[in-house]
């Protein structure tokens, strides 16, 4: 998938991403001097979130999923909607570094732009579970064979493009209880020429809540 709070289509992440998961800045300082753990919720340095709860957030509202082939450009695929999910292993004693297994990952009501290309069919993230971790830095990793299968329509058919990386790398900003991750390369394993060689995946998905407990927001400590 969280301060919390994903390819090029392929997203991975993504994923998509990417485990996302809760909210704080990575400007702002880690509350070391809080008797509290990493993940939060409710409030910076409020309750704990439990081992075994259940974090999840969709894009923050006015803002796509995109898979461009470039850092700079416009070209490539947009999702209008994604989201996460992403279950607590451990939330250690803050500062430290919190871990969570990346679920699920979805992106939907996507477009292209991509020459020779009509529309998207579909975008998978494979291999799921991904290992994810959230530091009080607000650092947010997504790690393991993380690869993205998408599917775009053509005038002759249909061709699908296959991307993988090793990891993802985002921030948690609690200032909006949001996960961010900009430019994040994924590489091309397998498709035609009209699949770009690298998808390059920026995304901010928010709020980050812990579902578990009632849909309360999820901050970093």
């Amino acid at each position: 998938m969280p301060r919390y709070g994903r390819i090029g289509a392929g997203l991975a992440a993504v994923a998509l991403l990417t485990s996302l998961l809760g909210a704080a800045p990575a400007t702002a300082s880690p509350s070391s001097t809080l008797a509290s753990s990493v993940l939060t919720r409710g409030s910076v340095g409020g309750t704990a979130v439990a081992v075994g709860d259940v974090i999840q957030a969709s894009l923050a509202t006015g803002t796509n999923a995109t898979f461009y082939s470039t850092t700079t450009g416009t070209t490539g695929v947009k999702c209008a909607a994604s989201s996460f999910s992403a279950k607590v292993l451990t939330n250690p004693t803050a500062p430290g570094t919190a871990t969570e297994s990346l679920t699920a990952q979805t992106f939907s009501s996507c477009t292209t732009n991509v020459l020779g290309t009509t529309g998207v069919n579909s975008i998978t993230v494979n291999n799921l579970p991904y290992t994810t971790s959230v530091t009080s830095a607000g650092v947010v990793t997504i790690s393991g064979s993380i690869q993205s299968t998408v599917v775009l329509n053509t005038l002759l058919g249909p061709i699908t493009c296959v991307y993988k990386t090793a990891g993802l790398t985002g921030s948690a900003v609690n200032s909006t209880n949001s996960i961010v991750f900009t430019n994040q390369a994924l590489t091309k394993s397998s498709g035609p020429s009209t699949c770009f060689s690298t998808s390059y995946l920026s995304v901010r998905y928010s709020p980050v809540k812990d579902t578990t407990a009632g849909g309360s927001p999820v901050y970093v400590n």
